[in-house]
C-alpha cells in the first residue's frame, strides 16, 4: 500500500484527535466557572395539587433564583442531572445541572425529584409496551403522589409551607407534625338526653391517607396525625363522616356503655360539658384490677381463676349467670382475658377458670409468660404450684476414687430422681427443651453441663442406668482419663479425688513422662523423639495395668519387606 493511501486512512483518525482536543481546549474552566457563578443561587419551588373528586394528589416544581420557570419535563431534567448537562430555560436562567448550584434548603426536594423523575423516564420510555400506571404512561409535568410519595413528600417539605391546589384556588399551606384541634363534646340536652357533636364541620376538613400516616388538610394546614391520634379522634370523626351524622345522640341507660366502651377506646376525644361529675360518676367505671389464681390440679394441668375487681366489687367474668349493677371497663376487660387465650389457656366452662393441658404451653408459660402476668395482673399461687416449678439439674458433688484397682465414682449428690434418668436422657438425646417429672415440676436440658456431663458418662462407659440409681458407679481404672476430661468441662459442683487417682492423673501428664520414664539403651540412639514419647505412653499404660496400641504407621522402622519389631515394655528386638 502506497504512503498516499495510508494518509488516507489515518486521515478519520486525525479529524477524531482534533475534535476532541478542540472541544477540550474551547472548554477548559467554561464548566467551572459556570458552576461557580451559579454555585447555590437556584432554588425549587413545589406546588401541589389536589382533586378532592378522586382523591388524586400531584406535585409540580419550579426552579430559578429571582424569576421562576416551570420544569416542563421532568425526564429531562433527570437527564441533564445524570449528564450534567448546560440547559438554558430562558434568559435569566441557564446552567449547567449539578447539585451544587442549588440553594442548601432546595437539596432535599431535588433528591425528591431525581427519585420520582427516574421512574416517570424508565415508565415514559416502555410507553408501546405493557409498562403502564394506572393505564397510562406518566406525566412528565408532575410527580403523581401514591401512598409512599405522599410519605416522601412530607418528610422532605415538613415544618415549610408551600403552594397548594384546591378546587381551583391556590393558597399556603404549612405542613406540620402538629395535632389538628378535632374533639367531640358530650352535653346533656334533657332530664335523660344527652349528646355528642364534633367542634368542627365534619365534611370541610380533607383526610389524606400515606403509607404509615394519615394527614389532615384544614385551617391552611397539613396536619400529619400521630397513631394514636388516628386511632381516637379521627376513627370518630370518620364514623360521623360514613353514617353523614352531625350529632349522636343517647339516654341515661347508655352511659355506661358509653364510658366503658367508647370512651376507653378513644382515650380523650371526648370532652364532657355542663355535665356534673356527680351525675356521671356512676357510669364512669373504676379502674380494672385483674386477679389471678395459679394452681394444678390432679392431671398435674395448669389451672388459672380469674377475678376482676373494681373498688370494693369483685366477681368472676366467667360467670356469664352473675348480676353486674356498676359501669365495668369492657375494653379492658377484653384485653385481660386475651392474653389468657393467646397463652394457650382453654375455658373449662365445669369450673369457670381457665385450664392449660399442653406441657409445652405449660413449660412456655412457667420459663417465659409468667413474668408478663406478674407484670400485668396481680397473681396469687397455691404451695402445689409451688413445687412444680423449673428446675435446673445439677450435680451438687463427686466423688472419685482409686482402690482394689477398680475407679469408684460416687454420685449420690444429684438433685433429680436417678430412676428417672433414662427418660431424661432420652429426651435429651431428643433436642427436647425440657423434661417433665412424675411428680410434675420440670426439669431445663437445653445448655446444661451437668447433663451434658451424664450423659457422656453414660454413653462413654457403657454404664447401665441401674447402675446409677445406686449412687455409685465401679469401672475398670483406666477409664480414668476419660473420666478426668470429662471432669473438666462440668462447672459449678464440687469434685473430690483421693490421692490414687490424682498420683495416675498427674503420672501420664508429659512432663511427668519426660522426667521419671527412661528409654533403654539399645533404643536409645535407634528411636525419633516421637517415638520415645510412644514407649514412655505405653510404659505408663502398663504399669497402671491400662491398655493401648501402638500403631503399625507411627514410624516404626522398616526394611523392604521386612519390619524389625521392638517390644515396648523390655526394648528388646522381636522376631515379625
Amino acid at each position: 500500500m502506497s504512503n498516499e493511501s495510508l494518509r488516507d486512512n489515518y486521515r478519520s483518525f486525525k479529524q477524531m484527535v482534533n475534535i476532541f482536543y478542540n472541544e477540550e481546549i474551547n472548554g477548559i474552566g467554561e464548566e467551572e466557572e459556570n458552576v461557580l457563578k451559579n454555585k447555590g443561587t437556584i432554588r425549587i419551588e413545589p406546588k401541589i395539587l389536589y382533586d378532592k373528586f378522586s382523591g388524586d394528589m400531584k406535585v409540580e416544581f419550579k426552579i430559578g433564583t429571582n424569576k421562576m420557570y416551570k420544569i416542563k419535563d421532568l425526564s429531562e431534567f433527570y437527564t441533564r442531572m445524570i449528564e450534567r448537562e448546560f440547559y438554558k430555560y430562558g434568559e435569566k436562567l441557564q446552567f449547567i445541572h449539578t447539585p451544587e448550584v442549588f440553594q442548601t434548603e432546595s437539596i432535599p426536594l431535588l433528591e425528591f425529584i431525581l427519585k420520582y423523575a427516574e421512574v416517570i423516564k424508565y415508565a415514559n420510555s416502555n410507553s408501546n409496551s405493557n409498562y403502564r400506571y394506572y393505564g397510562k404512561a406518566l406525566s412528565d409535568t408532575s410527580i403523581i403522589l401514591g401512598n409512599t410519595g405522599v410519605d416522601d413528600l412530607f418528610n422532605v417539605l415538613k415544618g415549610q409551607k408551600v403552594l397548594f391546589q384546591k378546587d381551583y384556588n391556590t393558597e399556603e399551606i404549612e405542613l406540620t407534625e402538629e395535632q389538628p384541634k378535632i374533639e367531640f363534646k358530650l352535653r346533656k340536652i334533657g332530664d335523660e338526653k344527652y349528646s355528642i357533636t364534633p367542634n368542627i364541620e365534619i365534611f370541610n376538613v380533607t383526610i389524606i391517607k400515606g403509607k404509615k400516616y394519615k394527614y389532615v388538610l384544614d385551617d391552611k394546614k397539613m396536619y400529619r396525625v400521630t397513631k394514636e391520634f388516628e386511632k381516637s379522634n379521627l376513627r370518630l370523626l370518620e364514623l360521623f363522616r360514613q353514617n353523614y351524622m352531625t350529632e349522636v345522640l343517647l339516654g341515661k341507660e347508655e352511659l355506661t356503655q358509653l364510658f366503658s366502651i367508647v370512651v376507653p377506646k378513644v382515650k380523650g376525644a371526648i370532652k364532657i360539658e355542663n355535665i356534673p361529675e356527680e351525675e356521671i360518676k356512676n357510669y364512669r367505671p373504676q379502674e380494672l384490677q385483674v386477679k389471678v389464681y395459679l394452681d394444678f390440679n390432679e392431671s398435674d394441668y395448669l389451672i388459672a381463676e380469674v377475678k376482676f375487681k373494681y373498688g370494693k366489687n369483685e366477681f368472676n367474668p366467667l360467670n356469664e349467670k352473675i348480676k353486674i349493677d356498676f359501669p365495668r371497663n369492657i375494653i379492658q376487660e377484653t384485653k385481660a382475658l386475651n392474653v389468657f387465650r393467646k397463652t394457650g389457656f382453654m375455658f373449662d366452662s365445669q369450673n369457670l377458670r381457665f385450664i392449660l393441658p399442653n406441657n409445652d404451653k405449660i413449660y412456655e408459660f412457667l420459663s417465659e409468660e409468667i413474668n408478663f402476668y406478674m407484670q400485668k395482673f396481680e397473681i396469687m399461687v397455691t404451695d402445689k404450684f409451688k413445687t412444680k416449678q423449673i428446675i435446673q439439674p445439677k450435680i451438687g458433688g463427686i466423688g472419685v476414687k482409686v482402690e482394689n484397682d477398680l475407679l469408684s465414682i460416687d454420685l449420690k449428690n444429684i438433685n433429680i430422681n436417678a430412676k428417672e434418668l433414662k427418660d431424661i436422657m432420652e429426651k435429651y438425646e431428643l433436642k427436647k427443651k425440657y423434661y417433665r417429672l412424675k411428680d410434675g415440676s420440670f426439669i431445663t436440658l437445653e445448655d446444661n453441663k451437668q447433663i451434658d456431663f451424664l450423659n457422656k458418662l453414660v454413653t462413654g462407659m457403657n454404664i447401665d442406668y441401674k447402675e446409677l440409681e445406686e449412687g455409685e458407679l465401679k469401672l475398670p481404672v483406666n477409664r480414668s482419663l476419660y473420666l478426668n476430661t470429662l471432669l473438666k468441662e462440668i462447672k459449678g459442683s464440687e469434685i473430690a479425688k483421693n490421692s490414687e487417682y490424682r498420683e495416675i492423673i498427674n503420672k501420664l501428664d508429659k512432663d511427668q513422662l519426660e522426667e521419671e520414664l527412661k528409654v533403654p539403651e539399645n533404643l536409645e540412639t535407634v528411636l525419633r523423639y516421637y517415638q520415645k514419647i510412644g514407649f514412655k505412653w505405653l510404659k505408663t499404660l502398663d504399669n497402671y495395668k491400662f491398655g493401648g496400641i501402638l500403631a503399625d504407621d507411627m514410624g516404626l522402622r522398616k526394611n523392604n519387606s521386612n519390619v524389625i519389631y521392638y517390644c515396648g515394655l523390655c526394648g528388646k528386638q522381636q522376631p515379625r
